[in-house]
C-alpha cells in the first residue's frame, strides 16, 4: 500500500472462506484501505468428503497480511483478528499434520465444514437425546465436530485417532498459529463442539456419543481455555508469526470467530438513524445479519435464551458478549446458484454471450443472467419476479441445516419443460434465487414463532453484491434489507476483533457501531406480497411431498 497517512491507526483483517483467503487493511472508522486474496484448494478424495490443508491455509494467509500492510509502518497495525469456516484441523503432539482421509495425505488434515461423511455419526448422536441437543435445535449436524471427530475415531483409528494430540476449529487453528496460544474462542467452542458457558464441557455428552477419551487431561486435546471474541489471545503475536507476516512481534490478535459471524459483526451494530426503518431506536435484537456466500447464515441475537428447533443455538457470547445468538442457514447458497447454472445445457452460450457484453464485470455471467431477465419482464410490462410463476425449486440439494435440520432432504424442481434455451437457464437461475430467499422466509418463521422479534435484515458476503439476490430476499420476506457501505463486512469484522484485543474500543458493540457503516436501503416492493404468499405456499408443499416420498419408499 502506498501513501499510507501518518499517525492512522490499522487493523488486520484475514477472512478464510470456503475456497480462498482474503485480508483487509481496515481503518479505525471500519474504512477498507486495500484488500489481497489468494485460492485455497479443496480436496475431494470421495464423495461427500471435502478437505483441506492447514499448511497452505497459512501460507496464503502470510501471502495476503504481507500484501495489504505493504507501505505501512508495521507500528500504525495495532491488531489483527482471524475468522474462518468451522472446519476441524488435525494435528499431531508436535502440531504436524494428521490425515484425515484413508488416502493418507498428510497435509490433507482438515475435514471441512461442508463435509457431510458423519451423517451417520450425527444420526446417532441426535438419537442420544442428550440435553446438550437442545442448544442446536434439537438435531445434531453432520457440520458440526462431535460426530465429525466420531467418524474420525471409527473410520481412522489408527492412522488418525491414535496420532491425534490437538483438534482445533480452523479458526483456533489460526490463532494459534499467530499467537502459540491454545486459548479457544468461545464462538467455536460454543456453536460446534457443544462447549455450554459458565459450566464448561458436559462429561456426560462426551461419554453417551462414545468418545469418552477426550475427557483426558482436563479435555487438552479440544481445549480448556477459551476467551470471548475479540479478547487478546497471548501475548499477541509470535516472534516466528510476526515474522510470516511481515508485523512486528506482540501486535495484539483477537480471539476468533467463525466466518459467517464476522459478517454479523461487520454489518449487525451498524447506525442507522435517520434511515426511517423499523429497527431504529429498537434494540440490536430486532435485527437479522444474513452472510450469504457458498453457504448463507443468519444470525439473530437476543438478550435471554431463545430455544427454536431445527436452529442451532442459543449460544452464549458466540458473537457478542454476554448476548445470546440463534444461528440458522443454508448449506448450498452461492454453491446452488453455480450448480444449476453451470450444469445447465445452455451454460456455454451464457459464458460467450455474457463475456461479449461485460467483458470487465467479475461475475459477467450473472450481470448478464440479471439484464437478460430484466430485458424479458420489460418486454412483458411485467416484474421480475413475477417471471418465475410457473417453475418452482425446493433448494436443499445438500440438506436442510435450518430450521428442519435434516441433511437427507435433496434438492426438487417443479416445472420443467423439454426446452433448453439460454431463456430456460435464466429463469432456472430466478426459480433458484427465489427459492433460497424463500428458504430464509421459513427460518425467519421459525425463528418468530420461538420469541424473536426481527423487523431489519442486514445482509453481507459474496451473494449481496448481486443485486436480484438482495431484492428477491426483500420481496420474499417483506422485510428492509440493509446493505453494508463495505462490500467486504465479513473483512471488516474480522478487523473489529483486532481493534478489541488492542484496546482501541472497550467493547464488541462500541467497535461494532463506529467501524460497520450503512451502504444502502433496500425496501420490499408491496406489490408482490400476495404473489410471494402463493410461492411460499407451493415452496411448503413441495417439502410436503419429498417427505411423502421418502415414506412410500421406505415402506
Amino acid at each position: 500500500m502506498a501513501g499510507a497517512a501518518p499517525g492512522e491507526v490499522y487493523f488486520v483483517g484475514v477472512d478464510v472462506g470456503t475456497a480462498s483467503v482474503r485480508a483487509a487493511l481496515v481503518t479505525r472508522d471500519g474504512r477498507l484501505e486495500t484488500t489481497a486474496q489468494e485460492p485455497i484448494s479443496i480436496w475431494e478424495p470421495q464423495v461427500d468428503h471435502y478437505v483441506q490443508s492447514s499448511s497452505q491455509i497459512w501460507e496464503k494467509c502470510c501471502e495476503v497480511v504481507k500484501r495489504v500492510t505493504q507501505g505501512v509502518d508495521k507500528s500504525q497495525v495495532r491488531g489483527m483478528g482471524f475468522d474462518a469456516t468451522c472446519s476441524l484441523v488435525v494435528l499431531d503432539r508436535d502440531f504436524q499434520p494428521v490425515p484425515v482421509n484413508q488416502d493418507g495425505q498428510r497435509q490433507h488434515n482438515v475435514v471441512m465444514w461442508m463435509d457431510h461423511r458423519a451423517k451417520q455419526q450425527a444420526a446417532r448422536i441426535t438419537g442420544t437425546g442428550h440435553r446438550a441437543l437442545d442448544r442446536v435445535g434439537g438435531v445434531m449436524s453432520p457440520e458440526m465436530q462431535p460426530p465429525k471427530l466420531l467418524w474420525l475415531k471409527e473410520n481412522l483409528r489408527d492412522s488418525c485417532w491414535a496420532e491425534a494430540a490437538h483438534f482445533l476449529d480452523l479458526p483456533d487453528f489460526l490463532s494459534w498459529k499467530a499467537t502459540g496460544s491454545l486459548t479457544r474462542s468461545l464462538c467455536t467452542l460454543v456453536c460446534k463442539w457443544t462447549y455450554c458457558p459458565p459450566d464448561g464441557w458436559d462429561d456426560s455428552f462426551w461419554t453417551d456419543v462414545g468418545l469418552e477419551d477426550l475427557l483426558e487431561n482436563n479435555y487438552c486435546k479440544i481445549g480448556h481455555q477459551t476467551s470471548a471474541p475479540g479478547a487478546p489471545v497471548g501475548g499477541g503475536l509470535s516472534q516466528q508469526a510476526a515474522a510470516d507476516l511481515g508485523l512486528n512481534p506482540g501486535t495484539a490478535v483477537g480471539a476468533s470467530l467463525i466466518d459467517g459471524h464476522a459478517g454479523g459483526l461487520g454489518v449487525i451494530g451498524a447506525d442507522v438513524k435517520g434511515l426511517d426503518l423499523p429497527c431504529e431506536d429498537r434494540p440490536i435484537t430486532s435485527r437479522m445479519a444474513v452472510i450469504c456466500g457458498t453457504s448463507s447464515c443468519h444470525m439473530a441475537i437476543s438478550r435471554g435464551p431463545v430455544f427454536v428447533p431445527g436452529v442451532w443455538g442459543p449460544y452464549l457470547s458466540a458473537m457478542v458478549p454476554d448476548m445470546w445468538l440463534n444461528e440458522g442457514g443454508q448449506s448450498a447458497t452461492g454453491r446452488l446458484i453455480d450448480h444449476m447454472v453451470k450444469g445447465h445445457a445452455a451454460f456455454a452460450q451464457l459464458q460467450e454471450l455474457s463475456h461479449q457484453r461485460f467483458p470487465h464485470a467479475g461475475e459477467h455471467v450473472y450481470t448478464y443472467l440479471n439484464a437478460h431477465l430484466g430485458s424479458e419482464a420489460k418486454g412483458r410490462s411485467s416484474s421480475v419476479d413475477l417471471l418465475g410463476s410457473a417453475l418452482h425449486v425446493w433448494p436443499d440439494f445438500h440438506g436442510n441445516r435450518s430450521p428442519l435440520a435434516d441433511p437427507t432432504l435433496r434438492g426438487m424442481v417443479m416445472g420443467l419443460s423439454l426446452s433448453q434455451t439460454l431463456d430456460d437457464l435464466a429463469l432456472l437461475y430466478l426459480a433458484t434465487i427465489q427459492a433460497l430467499a424463500l428458504g430464509t422466509r421459513h427460518i425467519l418463521e421459525s425463528m418468530t414463532k420461538a420469541g424473536h422479534d426481527i423487523t431489519t435484515l442486514f445482509l453481507c458476503g459474496g451473494l449481496s453484491k448481486n443485486p436480484l439476490f438482495v431484492q428477491i430476499h426483500s420481496n420474499a420476506t417483506g422485510l428492509p434489507l440493509v446493505l453494508p457501505n463495505q462490500t467486504e463486512a465479513v473483512l471488516v469484522g474480522a478487523a473489529i476483533l483486532g481493534a478489541c484485543a488492542s484496546e482501541e474500543y472497550e467493547t464488541i458493540q462500541d467497535a461494532m457501531e463506529n467501524m460497520a457503516k450503512v451502504g444502502e436501503v433496500v425496501w420490499p416492493e408491496q406489490e408482490l406480497t400476495s404473489f410471494y404468499e402463493r410461492k411460499y405456499r407451493v415452496f411448503l408443499r413441495l417439502l410436503d411431498h419429498q417427505r411423502e416420498y421418502q415414506a412410500i419408499m421406505k415402506s
